[in-house]
Formats: structure tokens, C-alpha cells, sequence
């Protein structure tokens, strides 16, 4: 049997970046594909901060819902993006292979760091970061996609933003006025491309299997994992990121208060044969250390706003 594979994807120019990327693989293994865009409920929406929207994956959910209609075959999204718990059954077809998962903040000169500055960011986890390291600095809320986010620092006296490297460079918009946060914890799945399918499709998930990358795959669980144990949900001030060398698997991870203050950090290595409870148990020690807690405050803050 064969047939051409509807691909579904928000229609952002990353998105479609992502999808194309996906079309190509499948296309170049010999599958026939078609690309359908769709506008996510988080795209309709900039006004208001996605914490403040109470929806978990508020990017993903459309595309959820076009797959079980049998509108499309199979999603493709930014695995950041994804809640860990997928709808009931939709699964993943593949992990591609990891870009970068750095944040680095565009900037309009660097003075204000040693005084007071105005960061835009629309993550809770990239601002409660960037309020435990510049606590005197204030931080404002930006949406949209990569391109209206670059659009609006350019157009407000904000001294930066903060963005993911991975997107920018897919779609070649990284400025030369840019830093590495190299301090920042980033997103669990940061950088990762899923692409989701029917659990009972098989001719998509044969297709798909040929394009999972392995290692991101291993590294991005362990993240999720963390995230998951957590409860974080996509908006909760949690970083995690799992890296593969030799054959040891490093991973570091941290749970935030909203205003930065708070900070319950994790760090771990096992052999690469080793990892499969590494996510859960990194979480469960951070509850352990007051995260618990700290994640009750922040569920409260977040459903009174």
C-alpha cells in the first residue's frame, strides 16, 4: 500500500521550515507527501502571556485535533512545544536529529547588564533565569513568532530578547548582535523536532521510523521525563537539557520560582545503559529539595493569574 502522507504544521515560517524538512526526508525515502497548514490557537493570540492562557500544549492541540479528524496524517512540531502526556491515540513517529539547544539574547549593547535593563521574553523558565542572575533588571512579556518577536524588540526601547538559536538559524535571521547564554538552562526538548502520527497507522509510522535520530531521541526523553515528574506542564519555570559524549549521558536540570529567587538544581551522569529512570529520578530529588513546594506556589501564582 501506499499513499501520500498529509503533513500537518503551523504555518509560521519556522514551522513550514520544519515541515519542508520533514517532507524532504520523506520524499527522499521514497513517500509521497503533502504539506497542510493549519493556524494554532497560541498564533491567533498574541495579547495575552501563554502561562496566563492555561492550556497546555496550546501549540500542538489544533494540530491534535486535524490528525484524529483525519484531516492529516501525521504533525510535525517543535518538540518543545509538545505536552509530555500525548492525546489519546496519537504517538511519536520520530525524533529528528537535535539542533542547537542554546538560548542567546539579542541586544542593542551590552552596558545595561551591569546596571538596570528591560529583557523581553514570553518563557516563564527564560525569565525566572534571567531574574535569579539580573535581579534588578525588569522583564516583559513578547509572543508571536520568531520574526513578529524580532519585529517588536526592534520596535520598543527593550535593551534585548531572549530567543532559541535553533529557530533562527533554521530559518538564517540570527543577527550578528546576538550572545550565548551559555549559563541558561534551556527548555527540555529545546532544539528537537517531533513528528507525531496515528497509533494506528502503520504505513506512517514505518515511513517515520527511518528518520528517528537515535541519540536526540535518548536525550530529549531524559528531559521530558524530568519535565513530566515535575508537572511542570510547557510553561513552568523548568529547565533540563541531556547531552550524549562517549558513552556516558550528562544531565542537568532546575526548577525556578516565577521571580528568579528561587533555584533547586540537579546534576547527574550515568552510562548511556543506565538512563532509562535518569529523568524521573533527577525530578523526584528536586521535590525532594523543597521543589515539592515550590511547585505548589507556583501552580497557585499561576491559576490566580
Amino acid at each position: 500500500m501506499t499513499k501520500v502522507i498529509r503533513i500537518g504544521t503551523r504555518d509560521s515560517e519556522l514551522a513550514l521550515w520544519q515541515a519542508k524538512t520533514v517532507q524532504n526526508a520523506l520524499e527522499q525515502t521514497g513517500h509521497k507527501t503533502e504539506l497542510v497548514p493549519v493556524k494554532s490557537t497560541g498564533d491567533l493570540n498574541l495579547d495575552q502571556p501563554l502561562y496566563e492562557m492555561g492550556i497546555t500544549g496550546i501549540f500542538t492541540k489544533t494540530l491534535d485535533v486535524a490528525m484524529i479528524k483525519g484531516e492529516i496524517d501525521i504533525a510535525v512540531h517543535s518538540m518543545k512545544d509538545v505536552p509530555t502526556a500525548l492525546p489519546k491515540g496519537i504517538v511519536e513517529g520520530a525524533v529528528m536529529k537535535r539542533a542547537s539547544n542554546k538560548d542567546i539574547l539579542i541586544h542593542k549593547g551590552l552596558d545595561f547588564l551591569n546596571s538596570l535593563g528591560t529583557i523581553a521574553t514570553g518563557s516563564l523558565r527564560r525569565k525566572a533565569q534571567w531574574l535569579h542572575k539580573y535581579p534588578d533588571h525588569k522583564v516583559v512579556d513578547l509572543r508571536g513568532n520568531v520574526n513578529t518577536r524580532m519585529k517588536k524588540l526592534e520596535d520598543n526601547d527593550w535593551n534585548g530578547a531572549i530567543f532559541a538559536a535553533a529557530g533562527l538559524e533554521r530559518i538564517q535571521i540570527k543577527p550578528e548582535n546576538f550572545i550565548n547564554l551559555n549559563w541558561m538552562i534551556p527548555a527540555p526538548a529545546q532544539g528537537a523536532m517531533l513528528i507525531v502520527a496515528m497509533e494506528n497507522d502503520e504505513y506512517c509510522r514505518k515511513a517515520l521510523s527511518a528518520l528517528n535520530h537515535r541519540q536526540s531521541e535518548t536525550c530529549v526523553h531524559v528531559e521530558r521525563e524530568f519535565l513530566r515528574v515535575l508537572e511542570g506542564g510547557c510553561t513552568a519555570p523548568i529547565g533540563a537539557s541531556a547531552k550524549i559524549v562517549d558513552q556516558n549521558i550528562y544531565f542537568k536540570g532546575a526548577l525556578f520560582s516565577i521571580d528568579g529567587q528561587q533555584k533547586i538544581e540537579v546534576e547527574r551522569t550515568l552510562p548511556l545503559n543506565e538512563d532509562a529512570e535518569m529523568g524521573k529520578e533527577c525530578a523526584e530529588e528536586v521535590l525532594r529539595n523543597g521543589g515539592a513546594e515550590l511547585m505548589k506556589k507556583i501552580k497557585t501564582v499561576l491559576n490566580k493569574d
